[in-house]
């Protein structure tokens, strides 16, 4: 999956900036992760907010060509982004063409909203997104019980938009532009273990399409 989108970038060696306020900047993480892109042939830097930021928000997103978020909690993530300037600075990388990726929080955050374990074990809505892409998102759609059925009833209930993209573990999809593209997976996924979900509400029902790896997803 990650080489993939690195691949997309066009560049020998790709400009990847890390960013992990979702778990808090924990040091063994950055450097596991520098380690992994260093073999995979990439120049890496990283964007920390704790205890401050390590550099100019806007500055180091957009000279990169790549941003990958990684997870834990999306609600004190969008808060931290918000207070140091961050979602502006992902708006403009975005606009410049930057490619935008993650895992779990940092899926959930190019979204509107969605499902989030932020608050505590019961599942709670997420809203406040930057919304790049239009649409609610599920993640962990096949692994945590309580995510489809919640993702479901908010979107019935007009918290969460009409439509939504949502993901098994492992799986990842592709967008271009805000269009949802090819569905991927990583490497430690087959075939067989996951697929992407367009959901649409349609003002009775809620309605699953399921994309399987490989195929295009597909919002008509």
């Amino acid at each position: 999956m990650l080489l993939d989108a690195l691949a997309l970038t066009g560049k020998v060696r790709p400009r990847v900036c890390l960013v992990y306020t979702a778990s808090g900047d924990p040091d063994d993480y950055y450097a596991m992760s520098y380690a992994a892109f260093n073999e995979a042939g990439c120049d890496v830097t990283e964007l920390r907010l704790f205890t401050q930021p390590s550099a100019n928000p806007e500055e180091r997103l957009t000279t990169s060509d790549l941003v990958w978020v990684g997870g834990g909690s999306v609600a004190n993530l969008l808060a931290l982004w918000r207070l140091h300037g961050v979602d502006d600075a992902m708006r403009a990388a975005w606009e410049q063409g930057v490619i935008l990726s993650g895992v779990s929080a940092g899926s959930l955050c190019w979204h509107v909203g969605g499902t989030t374990d932020s608050f505590g074990s019961t599942l709670q809505p997420i809203t406040n997104g930057l919304a790049l892409l239009p649409y609610a998102n599920g993640v962990h759609y096949d692994s945590e019980p309580q995510r489809r059925p919640l993702l479901h009833q908010l979107m019935r209930e007009g918290v969460l938009p009409d439509r939504a993209l949502a993901t098994d573990d492992h799986v990842g999809l592709w967008y271009e532009g805000t269009e949802p593209g090819l569905v991927v997976a990583d490497g430690a996924s087959t075939p067989s273990a996951g697929g992407a979900y367009v959901v649409r509400f349609n003002g009775t029902d809620v309605i699953e399409q399921r994309f399987e790896i490989g195929e295009r997803a597909n919002l008509q």
